[in-house]
């Protein structure tokens, strides 16, 4: 079983396999000579022979022959590991160059899937390159050489032996019909019970609040059974065909075996016997090697064409248009779906220049998705947007993110300390830089008490609050300068102190910069100098926060709702 698009994936590494193909070939070719000097010897201890030369000389032959074997089988696994080293190297770094070029659209895999495959694919992958397809050519060629040795000493029994062959190979063919669904089935269950798992642990509060944790937990029971399941349909499968190979290899050395001692009896040569009794294990090793390897090829294979599926993946299309400055924006009659049926954005205009602009709305009207559509992350169905007039799609990709910054209600920071992640912001930041953006934010102190810049954030940013990591994320963010920033939420599940200190920078920023926040709480809006309101994908008011009040439609009806619940809320909390 050889699979085109994975072997295409070694490139020139492919002389890797040859190389190593004929060092087994030449390990092969001393193990017949050790064998043909044994016997050698054994007929001159039967014959009675007593030239202690010739005995030290076929000694001396079987000591060299054995020394190269014993160098072969080294040189052969440095150059597999060689090939190994390489070939995970070049395929993680297709990978992440791939999630690069996909860039914020990222992909319909989940962060396990991609995980499970980068890691776990790759080194399954790495199986199929470096033991099964080395094999597989060793076990094509070397049956055809032991064949012709063979033939020469006794014909029979080499007829025998490569009438025999073909049956493990056959019996491979057969049992892959069934694998190839068993390990298809297996791969799936195996990522999605790491989907699942990742989910639910991220989520572990919210299923702790609403008091579904222990639904969960019997939902990762089941598909763990599921994949118990599977796990044991592929290990009887495994066991089932190792028995098949093994009934036709020690079968058919029996036959060979039975069929040398016959031609040893009618020529009279019993050496001749022996080593073809002798090679007759030998002829059928590499087959049944390929055989066992065979188990790792599809498990291999089926991670490969996993990757191959998601290297091949369409990257969004952009242009070549460097972009020097974004001075506006514009949704244009913008329509978008995610399943080419159901509209979540409909028709909307919206236009962004120097200011403060706000989208708001319900959950689901649309207000994530328009920022998605923003920075690129999607292509609209139905309408465009411009930047300055230009078409998104004709700017350059990099350029045109190195204009924008994005602050959202989970931005991500590495797990490093404070200095680094500035870092990977702005190479070229000072500490005294760092430290008059950390004061803007009201982070100062903080990090004076924690030991400075080279305290360690934790994976998630465990080791500080919600509010220090959104105010340290809109610190990082406002290090380069940019045209345009946009705030997902920024303020979301923290703290009142850290929201107005936010805020009052986003009103700071929006004095010369194009700011759009998206927004539930309408209270940090009220300063905005456009504000859209959304309603199920569509462009239901927009206006400054007085003119839609003014109007006493949707937006004020949810503003004054919203501003009762939080007076009532301060009622309490002040009582």
């Amino acid at each position: 079983m050889i699979d085109k698009k994975l072997v295409a994936m070694l490139g020139k590494d492919k002389k890797f396999l040859l190389i190593i193909t004929f060092l087994n070939l030449i390990g092969m070719l001393a193990n017949v000579g050790i064998t043909a000097c044994v016997c050698v010897i054994i007929g001159l201890a039967v014959a009675k022979s007593v030239v202690i030369g010739t005995y030290i000389t076929y000694v001396s032959i079987i000591v060299g022959l054995a020394i190269i074997k014993f160098l072969i089988t080294i040189v052969t696994s440095r150059f597999r590991e060689r090939l190994g080293t390489i070939v995970k190297a070049n395929i993680r770094e297709q990978i992440v160059d791939k999630i690069l070029q996909l860039g914020v659209s990222g992909t319909d895999e989940q962060r396990s899937s991609l995980t499970q495959m980068s890691i776990e694919g790759v080194e399954q992958l790495d199986l199929y390159f470096t033991q099964y397809l080395p094999q597989l050519i060793f076990a094509m060629i070397s049956p055809i050489i032991l064949f012709t040795i063979c033939v020469v000493l006794e014909w029979s029994t080499a007829l025998v032996l490569i009438l025999c062959l073909p049956l493990i190979p056959l019996s491979i063919v057969i049992v892959s019909k069934y694998a190839k669904k068993i390990f298809a089935k297996y791969w799936g269950i195996y990522t999605n019970l790491g989907d699942s798992f990742l989910d639910n642990i991220q989520g572990m509060k919210e299923l702790k609040i609403f008091n579904s944790d222990e639904e969960k937990s019997k939902t990762i029971k089941d598909n763990a059974e599921s994949f118990r399941k599977v796990t044991m349909k592929v290990l009887v499968m495994q066991l089932c065909s190792l028995t098949i190979m093994d009934i036709v290899a020690f079968g058919g050395a029996g036959i060979a075996i039975v069929m040398s001692l016959r031609g040893g009896l009618n020529s009279g040569n019993a050496m001749i016997s022996l080593f073809l009794i002798l090679i007759s294990a030998e002829f059928f090793l590499p087959m049944r090697a390929l055989g066992s390897a065979f188990h790792v090829a599809m498990n291999g294979a089926t991670a490969g064409n996993k990757i191959v599926e998601f290297l091949n993946t369409q990257r969004p299309i952009w242009g070549d248009i460097e972009c020097d400055k974004i001075e506006s924006i514009l949704v244009d009659d913008m329509s978008f779906s995610y399943d080419e049926d159901n509209y979540v954005v409909n028709n909307v205009t919206l236009s962004f220049k120097t200011g403060l602009s706000s989208i708001v709305g319900e959950s689901g009207c649309g207000k994530s998705t328009i920022v998605s559509l923003i920075i690129g992350a999607y292509v609209p169905q139905l309408g465009q947007l411009k930047v300055d007039g230009i078409s998104l799609q004709t700017l350059d990709r990099d350029s045109y993110y190195k204009r924008i910054g994005l602050v959202s209600y989970n931005t991500f920071l590495f797990n490093t300390s404070i200095r680094d992640n500035f870092k990977m912001a702005k190479s070229d930041i000072s500490d005294d830089v760092i430290m008059k953006i950390l004061a803007k934010v009201n982070l100062l102190d903080f990090v004076h008490e924690v030991g400075g810049l080279d305290y360690i954030l934790l994976e998630d940013s465990e080791n500080i609050s919600g509010g220090q990591r959104q105010r340290l994320a809109l610190a990082i963010n406002l290090v380069s300068a940019k045209d345009m920033y946009i705030f997902d939420e920024a303020t979301s599940n923290i703290d009142m102190e850290s929201e107005e200190i936010i805020m009052d920078n986003i009103r700071n920023l929006s004095r010369d910069k194009i700011v759009i926040i998206i927004s539930h709480r309408l209270q940090n809006v009220v300063h905005s100098d456009m504000i859209y309101f959304l309603q199920k994908g569509c462009l239901l008011e927009n206006g400054s926060h007085e003119e839609l009040v003014k109007i006493d439609g949707s937006y004020n009806e949810i503003f004054s709702m919203q501003k009762q619940l939080e007076n009532g809320y301060k009622e309490v909390h002040n009582a």
